[in-house]
């Protein structure tokens, strides 16, 4: 099973940047596709970005392509979403997840999760 913890969330004006960390550990990321998710008050979680591991392949949901990008650093078994020009509807509970195997970007196919870090974007 892996392990991972998230972190790097805050408060941030409309148009800023944060940085979210994913630290993975306790089982081998070769084969993983890492994802971040998020859920806002009373909606689903939604999937926000993926990396697969090995290739670094990126995928991105439309309400984020061009504003946030996932990347990963094999060294340090972490993995990063950068935000840039943030909106009032980013805000939400980001939460980081793997997957082994074939891609999904259903919540549902997603067998560890983080805790989940608090973005909260302020007008």
């Amino acid at each position: 099973q892996v392990q991972l913890v998230e972190s790097g969330g805050g408060l941030v004006q409309a148009g800023g940047s944060l940085r979210l960390s994913c630290a993975a550990s306790g089982r081998t990321l070769s084969s993983a596709n890492m994802a971040w998710f998020r859920q806002a008050p009373g909606k689903d979680r939604e999937f926000v970005a993926l990396i697969r591991w090995t290739s670094g392949t990126t995928y991105y949901a439309d309400s984020v392509k061009g504003r946030f990008t996932i990347s990963r650093d094999n060294g340090k078994n972490t993995v990063y979403l950068q935000m840039n020009s943030l909106k009032l509807e980013d805000t939400a509970l980001y939460y980081c997840a793997v997957r082994y195997g074939t891609i999904s970007f259903a919540a549902k196919d997603f067998g560890s999760w983080g805790q989940g870090t608090q973005v909260t974007v302020s007008s």
